[in-house]
């Protein structure tokens, strides 16, 4: 049709036709998403949410514990990442009654699911990094 654009995207196991064409979106955590792919960008985008992730596949930590492994990341940041992990259900937090109040942060099956891939993306940072290092 002359004067109509339409623009098609692919990606697996979805299709999305914008501009008058049917549309697959998915709808999690009152958010739409285009494909599966944005949904997983979403979840884990963040200077600290795969750094976080990642520390915490060596088990429970509390949160100076995190903090301390990461560096550079200020209490606030932090806590926020915490949070938006724990919101999408890849981070379980556990408070003991005690006084002072004693946090714990562990991993969900639905994070431990995403290690192996996190460990692909860790070997080829380390092989990106072994071929274009300056010396």
């Amino acid at each position: 049709m002359i004067g109509k654009l339409v623009r098609t995207y692919m990606y697996p196991s979805t299709s999305i036709h914008i501009n008058g064409g049917s549309k697959k979106m998915l709808r999690l955590h009152d958010h739409n998403f285009k494909c599966e792919m944005e949904l997983t960008v979403y979840l884990i985008s963040g200077k600290w949410k795969i750094p976080i992730i990642w520390n915490l596949k060596e088990g429970t930590m509390r949160f100076a514990e995190i903090k301390r492994q990461l560096g550079s990341v200020t209490p606030k940041m932090l806590t926020q990442q915490l949070r938006e992990l724990e919101e999408a259900n890849l981070v379980k937090r556990l408070i003991y009654a005690e006084m002072p109040p004693r946090v714990e942060y562990s991993l969900t099956e639905d994070a431990i699911s995403i290690l192996p891939i996190l460990k692909q993306l860790s070997q080829w940072g380390n092989n990106y990094y072994n071929k274009n290092k300056t010396n």
